[in-house]
């Protein structure tokens, strides 16, 4: 009985252990897979903070499809078809523009009351549509949001009649925002914006509203001549109002909007109408006062024409030949060109799949999440996780925030880092940095079935569901090793449209208008502008009106036969002088701006002979050979091309007056990009920062201030090292920052040097060469330094060259005039890395920026030329050297070569008739 009763326990007790097993396992099991769902689960689960969830329907998807435009037709039924639906109308504006703009009558006031009308609901939105339906003219501005959002969505429209403002919610309305539709198209209403390019096409992508007459403010000004364009400048000029600017920047989303965010949407649209105003009567002044019988230009009827080819503009997705490939290409190539190289092929390749791997998830995840590029992963960190490769979760999450505390971003101070779209998808971002996806074709699907596919992790959207129905769209690779080629060809032909559409000029240079002397001879040929400004001081009379022609009614100062070269009376054709093409053509200087810049002012004039048109490809190939002849020209002369170091100026003084060697100053001494990178990083994120990452941050700051222990004041003073007045107002604008108290207490006393000439911050020979791609950002630097340093380049300088000599010299001033006259290289000794400076430079190796006092201290010299993040005092070291051992003649000779190395690298077979590599300036 005993031994039953125990062997009865015995079996209990077995099973209750093993239930109590059982139970456990269970319990651990679901715990396993609710941590995993968890890890798995989307962001956007709970995240409610993004209205354009619930718009029901969506014009512009993240799908790889283009978008489609709204066409009416006959019966009034809507087509999307890839043509402008007014076009007719507007054409019909453009060929015959309103020759009166009575609906702004005197009127109009300028004062803002405190009234203004919210709408929000449908019916609201039909009383406005009966509202703007009998006006004559009003006003539009929007407000757009961008940030979270692959394609951004317009938050807020301002409408301003001459009695009443009134905010309209395009997101509680985005469905119905239809209604407004007929009154935007009608021809007979006249719609006021100020810089209207994006508003159209904004409206296009979310609405299918399109503009139809309209008046642009900012192009009034433009024909005007104004100073300034920007809404700031004429909300000041002619209301007395001043706006800030960084309300633009604010999340547009919120509701209800804050008190300083509605005054300042009301402000941009109220004004408008006061200030068209103005602006009409400034433009028929203009048109009543100087016109004459045979003047063809009208003020008036030529800002409305500029302003109605705003409306032909039609949206387009930019869709890439294979999703990222562009942004891959451009933070490869700039990442490899700033290190100067890396060790071996393979590294150089594994990083740059890396980086193609990493740019691809990212614009799939955008898509996917409707989020925009830069709040999913910084470029900084996809080039600092393609460099370091680092393999568990907890070196990514690191390398990413270490990456985004050194981003300059305005909108770095308020992201998360790592986003919440890395921190659910990790494992993806695992995968790709483990290369464990074999076939590169394998990463959308398995993205796609894992975000979106039965049991995804992500919610559908609207804008994310044509992601799955229309994924086959996109171009496809066959296979990594055969299909590679094809992919980069496409992507490189890609962004190669792409920067042509952009970048190249949009007009014609050469007008081929013609000046003749008073006795019949031909003097040059001009553009229009500067054939109009004679004639519009009576300077001359017009000959012939196609093509134009003028007869100057003084006497020139010089003839082009003064000079012996007949160059500048031939007329010029807009093709490329390389191969002819005609299609696109953007300008190029054969002489880099690094030297020309310093040339004497007698020397400069000639330079239309120096910049001649090429188009993309051709402006590539003389572009990479100018790189290799500026190193010909650094070893040649012994000065180096880049500055390295550079530390502060009383500690220079203080090591210079010293016995130690050069050496020891160079080793002080920090390179100005880091400097600079390091300050900003300090000055945004030094209290959120790793201690670890701080200090060493901190070190590379004292190392330029000798060490010593620095203050917030360092910092601000270091973010200006080494940058030109133009590059330092740029710093300002962008970042909203003043330094003009606490860092450049003499900008008074600085100005009465004098006004001097500034450089872009790199020019396109500046910057290193493209290896046979596309390089977009760098010809888009290229381009702008065309606009902003030879904005008048083409005809517009023939007749300087010619010798002839007007007015016109004293009113357009100095192109490349610094209006704040202040020195970029203050309180700044640079350093060289090299020791091959010769007798050109100082003995102790640093690049001279002081000069003595008769009373032995050292005073800056004031050189706004210089920037030390650019060539900084390699192309002056070289002018003044030239003209120290050779005068002119050796500046003379210098350019001759360099016009031989143009002709060498293009073949050029297009060269205007009188262009000639012996061209003496």
């Amino acid at each position: 009985m005993e031994s039953r009763w125990k062997m009865r326990v015995i079996a209990i007790t077995i099973g209750t252990v093993m239930a109590l097993s059982i139970v456990y396992s269970a319990h651990l099991r679901r715990r396993r897979r609710k941590q995993k769902r968890s890890r798995s689960s989307c962001y956007l689960q709970s995240d409610q903070t993004k209205p354009q969830q619930a718009f029901k329907r969506v014009l512009a998807d993240n799908s790889y499809s283009p978008f489609k435009h709204l066409k009416l037709n006959e019966s009034g039924e809507e087509n999307a078809l890839n043509s402008h639906p007014y076009e007719a109308e507007i054409s019909a504006l453009l060929e015959n523009p309103q020759l009166e703009f009575s609906f702004l009558n005197g009127s109009t006031d300028s004062k803002m009351s405190e009234e203004y009308t919210w709408i929000e609901t449908e019916s609201q939105l039909k009383e406005l549509l009966g509202v703007l339906s009998k006006e004559r003219v009003f006003a539009v501005d929007t407000e757009q949001h961008s940030l979270r959002s692959f394609l951004g969505f317009t938050s807020l429209i301002q409408i301003s009649t001459q009695k009443e403002d009134y905010l309209v919610d395009s997101i509680a309305l985005h469905d119905s925002m239809g209604v407004l539709r007929t009154v935007f198209a009608d021809p007979s209403i006249c719609k006021v914006f100020h810089g209207a390019d994006n508003d159209v096409l904004w409206l296009q992508r979310d609405f299918h509203i399109y503009v139809v007459n309209l008046f642009d403010t900012a192009k009034a000004c433009e024909v005007l001549s104004k100073p300034q364009k920007s809404l700031a400048y004429l909300l000041e000029t002619y209301c007395g109002v001043s706006t800030n600017k960084l309300l633009q920047r604010e999340d547009w989303r919120q509701r209800p909007l804050s008190k300083e965010m509605v005054q300042y949407a009301r402000m941009d649209a109220h004004y408008l109408l006061y200030i068209a105003n103005c602006l009409i009567a400034e433009l028929q002044q203009q048109d009543t006062e100087i016109s004459c019988p045979d003047d063809k230009f009208n003020f008036v009827l030529e800002a409305s024409r500029r302003s109605n080819m705003i409306c032909l503009q039609l949206y387009t997705k930019e869709v890439e030949a294979f999703p990222g490939e562009s942004a891959a290409s451009s933070l490869s190539s700039r990442h490899l060109n700033s290190q100067g190289g890396v060790s071996s092929i393979s590294c150089k390749t594994q990083f740059q799949d890396l980086v193609r791997r990493l740019c691809a998830w990212r614009d799939l995840m955008a898509r996917v999440h409707d989020e925009s590029l830069r709040y999913v992963l910084s470029d900084q960190a996809i080039v600092t996780l393609a460099d370091r490769a680092p393999m568990t979760s907890a070196e990514i999450f690191s390398t990413i925030t270490q990456a985004d505390l050194s981003v300059e971003l305005s909108f770095n101070s308020f992201l998360l880092s790592p986003s919440p779209v890395v921190c659910s998808h990790l494992n993806d971002v695992c995968s790709l940095l483990q290369d464990k996806i074999g076939n590169f074709n394998d990463l959308f699907p398995m993205i796609l079935q894992k975000c979106l596919g039965p049991g995804g992790s992500c919610p559908f959207s609207v804008l994310n569901y044509a992601l799955l129905v229309n994924c086959n769209l996109k171009v496809t690779v066959a296979s990594k090793q055969n299909g590679e080629r094809s992919s980069k060809q496409a992507a490189r032909k890609s962004s190669r449209d792409l920067f042509v559409q952009k970048f190249s000029c949009k007009s014609p240079v050469y007008h081929n208008c013609r000046i003749y002397a008073n006795d019949g001879r031909l003097l040059c040929y001009c553009d229009r502008r500067k054939l109009e400004w004679y004639l519009l001081r009576d300077l001359a009379k017009l000959m012939d009106e196609n093509p134009p022609a003028i007869m100057l009614l003084f006497e020139p100062k010089g003839r082009p036969e003064d000079e012996d070269n007949d160059f500048y009376i031939q007329s010029k054709k807009n093709i490329c002088v390389g191969c002819g093409e005609g299609n696109h053509y953007l300008r190029y200087r054969i002489i880099p701006s690094c030297y020309r810049i310093h040339f004497p002012e007698h020397l400069k004039s000639h330079r239309s002979h120096d910049i001649v048109l090429l188009c993309v490809d051709c402006h590539e190939v003389a572009h990479a050979a100018a790189e290799r002849y500026k190193k010909q020209v650094a070893a040649e002369f012994g000065i180096p091309l880049f500055v390295s170091k550079v530390v502060d100026s009383k500690q220079a003084q203080v090591i210079s007056g010293s016995s130690e060697s050069a050496t020891n100053l160079e080793e002080a001494g920090v390179s100005p990009l880091q400097l600079r990178t390091a300050a900003m990083a300090l000055l945004r994120h030094g209290p959120r920062m790793p201690s670890k990452r701080r200090e060493e941050l901190k070190q590379i700051v004292m190392s330029y201030y000798g060490g010593r222990e620095i203050t917030e004041v360092d910092l601000e003073m270091a973010l200006l090292v080494g940058m030109s007045p133009h590059e330092r107002r740029r710093l300002e604008k962008k970042k909203g920052l003043s330094f003009k108290q606490s860092i450049l207490p003499n900008v008074e006393q600085e100005n009465n040097i004098g006004c001097m000439e500034t450089s872009s911050i790199v020019d396109a020979s500046e910057l290193s060469a493209l290896d046979g791609s596309h390089n977009t950002e760098v010809k888009a630097c290229c381009r702008k330094e065309d606009r902003e340093t030879d904005a008048d380049v083409g005809d517009s300088s023939i007749c300087a060259d010619s010798g002839i000599d007007g007015e016109i010299s004293s009113t357009k001033g100095n192109a490349n005039s610094d209006e704040y006259g202040v020195s970029d290289t203050k309180g700044v000794n640079v350093v060289n890395s090299e020791d091959n400076c010769e007798s050109r430079s100082p003995s102790d190796g640093t690049v001279d920026l002081y000069h003595t006092k008769h009373d032995g201290t050292a005073r800056h010299k004031h050189n706004s030329k210089l920037s030390l993040l650019g060539h900084g005092p390699h192309g002056k070291q070289v002018v003044d050297h030239l003209q120290k051992e050779y005068g002119d003649d050796g500046i003379r000779q210098f350019c001759q070569r360099w016009r031989q190395v143009f002709v060498e690298a293009v073949h050029p077979r297009f060269l205007p008739a009188g262009w000639d590599v012996m061209h003496r300036i």
